[in-house]
């Protein structure tokens, strides 16, 4: 057994954990600010009084919602940067980075927009109809009565969508990027001995960052809810 534990011990040696891991932090991070802020805008064009915005807003949202996410960041890699040769940054690893990190706003921008437009469906018609009538147009009745009491209403389905980005920064590995999930492919294929011991680390790793987003969205939904 000390021997067994000493052959995994030696992985940490041999292998950057820590820094696979940080990757996926940073990814789920970014990615995270990049997803709410373009789903708050497709959320905004969903519940718009224009036809044509509402119609490209739920296209969006079909069109992401349905296709696989590894498709998304094969496509931007092979596709986009590949016959393109559109650069996100001149340093070779950055640029896949930042590929996966776009890859992944968009895909779960439509799950924001939906969450944020759950939220909005829990907000008293007569809000937006008392915004009206003391003058205020479409956007600054979304933006100062609406979207605010959507935004407490939406924070459960937003942390469960921000649990599942950080779950699906494992895919970034179609984006050629190094990861947990690469590099645990790699310490599976040179280091088959302490397999079980990889699984264990990299599913309590997941856990480790998942539990407390749980925990914190349970704690805020019901602090933040809106009373009636």
């Amino acid at each position: 057994m000390s021997e067994y534990l000493n052959d995994f011990a030696s992985l940490f040696d041999q292998y950057d954990v820590l820094g696979a891991f940080w990757v996926n932090i940073r990814l789920t991070f970014f990615a995270a600010i990049g997803s709410m802020l373009l789903g708050s805008l497709v959320a905004l064009m969903r519940i718009s009084p224009i036809a044509s915005l509402r119609l490209a807003g739920t296209g969006y949202v079909n069109l992401f919602r349905n296709t696989p996410l590894t498709i998304i960041l094969v496509f931007l890699v092979l596709g986009v940067w590949s016959q393109l040769g559109i650069n996100l940054s001149e340093d070779f690893a950055r640029n896949f980075f930042l590929y996966a990190v776009v890859g992944l706003s968009l895909y779960h921008a439509a799950f924001v927009c939906e969450a944020i437009r759950s939220g909005v469906n829990t907000v008293p018609v007569g809000q937006a109809e008392a915004a009206r009538a003391i003058g205020l147009s479409f956007l600054p009745a979304a933006r100062l009565i609406v979207f605010p009491q959507a935004l407490r209403g939406a924070i459960t389905p937003l942390g469960n969508t921000l649990i599942a980005l950080t779950k699906n920064t494992t895919v970034a590995a179609a984006a050629s990027v190094t990861e947990i999930s690469a590099l645990m492919k790699t310490m599976i294929e040179f280091r088959p001995d302490v397999i079980i011991a990889v699984f264990l680390t990299v599913a309590l790793g997941f856990v480790l960052l998942v539990v407390p987003v749980g925990l914190l969205t349970t704690w805020a939904s019901r602090k933040l809810a809106v009373k009636r």
